[in-house]
């Protein structure tokens, strides 16, 4: 036989039995192997159950830290709650414990002597909620002080009035979804920062052939039929008073709003000459309290009420809540009173009138209706417990719904001597539902303290925190449904003590 082959036939049956002495060495061993990291994690040298702690530990000390989004001197706080993360540790773990254990005998062993030199990181399955998270970003982008505001229109009397957008930044909402999920993925990064990607941009411009067409309407009269009931609600006619092509000279001048006139066609007959036919039961009611004594708030309540109450809303249409109060201005006899901005309290033009679209949301949730915007306050509020308000901001941020009932509801709209009452009339259907709304604060934002140098400027603060609003529909007591309706993080309102 050939030498070499003599030499090569021994050297295999050498590293067979040096491979067969380190298994046996190796064979006793219940701990993951060196140089292995779960998700930048070191889980060497620890037992299944050691890693899966460990990582469950660093995984808690991350989660107690909202993620902090910064934009200027903007800073707002999201909670991993709000997001539904959760992650898959026994998974990753049994992948780092299997190395060297899961292969044949020379596999096995290669893998543990490698171990030795190279590093091994194996990802945790971290899962998050995508429309979550497609939520609190759009969420994220409205409440930017700077944010862009698009053209907007409403029908005031028989005016049509257009207010122009503003050049603004939007968020770079697939680059924030990243830097939020690379956050919740850096396990060891415990201080969860990110600086919110935003860009300039322009509003588009103002296509007046297109709100035209959206606002023409035939005037058609109010009536009842009968087998199956049906409520028909009047309907005025509407319609440019000039030509498009006037209208488009109005918009080339360089003005933040326009005034174009309307021509209106009133129907003969109208809903409210139906009687109580039209709207005999009281769908919801709720009720919120306010300190009567703040004149400005006050007036800006009640005005803002008077502009809601009658408003009809037919089956399968939609309520903005900003396109009926419209703009809040001195002019439309609105008063400055506090509200929040800019993560701070400042004295608005409108102030307070939050209360009542807070109010209509209650309204609207215990009627069952289907909301389609709606945005928790920077802070908590007074009036309401967490997860039960509704902030608006004209030009940004609105309260929305569509009545999603067969028939057309009234809204009734009262405020005055220290109370806001909104209550939702239309007529009761065999799949009515008794709606509880169930809040609970899920944990606390402590506030901090400011030093500041007048004695006036102190304030105790309030802390903040992260909620969860539930809705359970009930049937002859029965419970058919509950439904997860929002989760909300409301800062804290940091305390200013003098030095």
């Amino acid at each position: 036989m050939d030498s070499k082959v003599i030499r090569y036939i021994i050297l295999v049956f050498i590293l067979f039995i040096i491979s067969i002495v380190f298994s046996l060495i190796n064979i006793g061993n219940e701990k993951i192997l060196k140089n292995t990291y779960i998700q930048n994690l070191d889980v060497s040298k620890m037992s299944q159950n050691e890693a899966e702690e460990y990582i469950n530990k660093e995984y808690r000390e991350k989660k107690l830290k909202q993620i902090i989004l910064k934009h200027n001197d903007y800073e707002t706080a999201i909670s991993f709650d709000q997001l539904n993360v959760d992650l898959d540790t026994s998974k990753a773990v049994g992948e780092a414990y299997g190395k060297g254990r899961t292969g044949n005998i020379v596999t096995n062993n290669y893998t543990i002597l490698f171990s030795y030199f190279y590093k091994k990181n194996i990802s945790l399955n971290i899962n998050l909620d995508g429309d979550a998270l497609g939520n609190v970003v759009k969420d994220i982008e409205s409440k930017l002080p700077d944010v862009k505001t698009e053209s907007s229109y409403y029908i005031d009397g028989e005016n049509l009035i257009i207010k122009k957008g503003t050049i603004g930044v939007q968020v770079k909402q697939d680059e924030l979804k990243q830097k939020i999920t690379d956050v919740i993925n850096d396990i060891k990064d415990k201080e969860n920062i990110i600086e919110i990607p935003v860009e300039e941009v322009k509003p588009k411009e103002i296509n007046i052939d297109k709100i035209a067409s959206e606002i023409k309407k035939e005037a058609k009269d109010a009536y009842i039929s009968e087998n199956p009931l049906e409520i028909h609600i009047e309907q005025n006619g509407i319609e440019l008073a000039i030509s498009t092509e006037e209208a488009k000279k109005i918009l080339k001048e360089d003005k933040e709003e326009y005034t174009i006139p309307l021509k209106i066609t009133e129907p003969t007959i109208k809903v409210a000459s139906l009687g109580d036919r039209a709207f005999t039961d009281k769908i919801a009611t709720f009720s919120t309290s306010y300190d009567a004594s703040n004149i400005n708030r006050n007036n800006n309540l009640v005005l803002a009420a008077q502009k809601l109450n009658g408003t009809i809303v037919n089956p399968n249409d939609s309520f903005s809540y900003n396109k009926t109060i419209g703009e809040r201005t001195i002019s439309a006899g609105f008063k400055e009173a506090k509200a929040y901005a800019n993560g701070d309290i400042v004295l608005d033009v409108g102030g307070g009138i939050c209360q009542l679209s807070s109010t209509l949301y209650n309204t609207v949730l215990l009627a069952n209706l289907n909301v389609t915007e709606r945005h928790s306050h920077y802070f908590k509020t007074s009036y309401v417990a967490a997860g039960r308000d509704a902030t608006v901001s004209w030009g940004s941020v609105d309260f929305q719904f569509e009545n999603n009932r067969k028939y057309p509801i009234k809204i009734e709209a009262v405020a005055g001597e220290g109370v806001v009452t909104v209550n939702l009339w239309g007529i009761k259907q065999e799949d009515d539902c008794t709606v509880v709304i169930d809040s609970k604060e899920t944990s606390i934002i402590e506030r901090t303290v400011e030093k500041v140098n007048n004695k006036s400027q102190e304030r105790e603060g309030e802390d903040g925190c992260t909620s969860e609003t539930y809705k359970t529909l009930l049937k002859g007591g029965v419970v058919v449904s509950k439904s997860l309706i929002s989760k909300d993080t409301y800062n804290a309102l940091s305390k200013k003590v003098c030095q």
